[in-house]
């Protein structure tokens, strides 16, 4: 047996302490009135004088009546207790999890901040990510000026070897369109008929450099959805020089611009803000890559915790509302305090006449 009381938090405590105070107010109001009463017989006269006048003595119904009042009352609030009983327990299924990883393939990302370079790090964190994660569904968006995608599936290798076999070389169209990646992500979530009783999560991998069109919009809508973007800042606001990289993977020199000065890669505080308020508006996370990390790891890490902890198989107790059995207990104790009179019908017929 239990009530919606939770008796942990104050507003439990504090509703139980009202109805007991309540119905201890109650009885002793009556005691008083009692006690009243008795002392207004005694100022009357000589006791014995006064109760021979009186034709019938009330004070054992006044106190029956006063008993059923009391207990009514009680039942009453226990009612509105909304007591519960166990009725055995019922099995939760784990909730899937549907993961978009949006990775950016932007000529900046050859950039060797991070060792042996972002692009490279980065894909083989995502396929540690994948690793950690079994039982998810994945989706993959490699984008530049143009999103390429890899639908929703159970197969995580295909997704890991999806970003493993794509350079930024092999973009066609050169930029970050980071809101034409994350719409294409919200498009995979929105195809996919399962993806609608799943947790979304969108995981934005991107250096932030030169954001093209309106993210935050398109993160709005995802938040509507019910879908999280959370975001990996790789990069910072130091100037890192872009390597030219040739056809067969090697770096050839650096990239110039058309004064011939080398090319470097930053991200400018509104570029930073941008990626926050994408994270900030869906409730995700923003991680920034430092000594080294992308960042990666710490979300596979909050991933594996709601997995394990959260939408994980569980076993919940079922409970069955009874509280129509004390509220019929009250009705009974009130309705017999009402037909309880304070005389004798025959006094009362007598005193008519």
């Amino acid at each position: 047996m239990r009530t919606a009381y939770d008796l942990l938090s104050w507003p439990g405590v504090l509703g139980l302490i009202a109805a007991v105070a309540l119905v201890i107010g109650l009885a002793t109001a009556l005691l008083l009135g009692s006690f009243a009463r008795s002392r207004a017989s005694a100022r009357l006269g000589d006791v014995a004088l006064v109760d021979r006048l009186t034709s019938f003595d009330s004070t054992a119904r006044r106190a029956l009546k006063g008993t059923l009042l009391v207990i009514g009352l009680g039942f009453a609030l226990a009612a509105l207790a909304r007591p519960q009983y166990g009725n055995g327990q019922k099995l939760i299924p784990a909730t899937n999890i549907d993961v978009v990883i949006v990775l950016d393939y932007s000529k900046s990302m050859y950039a060797r901040d991070v060792v042996p370079s972002r692009t490279a790090r980065a894909k083989a964190e995502v396929a540690r990510l994948i690793d950690q994660l079994p039982g998810a569904r994945f989706a993959a968006v490699a984008f530049a000026g143009e999103p390429m995608s890899f639908p929703l599936t159970s197969d995580g290798a295909a997704i890991a070897q999806f970003f493993r076999q794509l350079e930024p070389n092999d973009m066609p169209v050169g930029g970050t369109a980071t809101a034409r990646a994350l719409e294409r992500a919200r498009e995979l979530l929105g195809r996919d008929p399962k993806s609608k009783d799943h947790v979304r999560v969108i995981l934005l991998v991107t250096d932030g450099e030169d954001l093209e069109g309106d993210p935050v919009s398109v993160a709005q809508k995802c938040a509507e959805e019910g879908t999280v973007i959370d975001v990996v800042q790789i990069g910072g606001r130091a100037p890192e020089v872009i390597p030219e990289v040739g056809p067969d993977g090697r770096v050839i020199g650096l990239r110039k611009g058309e004064d011939g000065k080398p090319l470097t890669t930053e991200l400018s505080a509104d570029g930073e803000k941008q990626l926050a308020s994408i994270a900030q508006t869906t409730g995700g996370i923003i991680v920034r890559s430092e000594h080294g990390e992308t960042g990666i790891d710490t979300v596979s890490a909050k991933l594996s915790k709601m997995m394990r902890e959260e939408l994980s198989e569980r076993v919940e107790y079922v409970y069955n509302d009874v509280f129509w059995f004390p509220l019929l207990l009250a009705i009974l104790f009130l309705i017999f305090e009402a037909l309880v009179f304070e005389t004798p019908w025959m006094t009362r017929r007598r005193r008519v006449s």
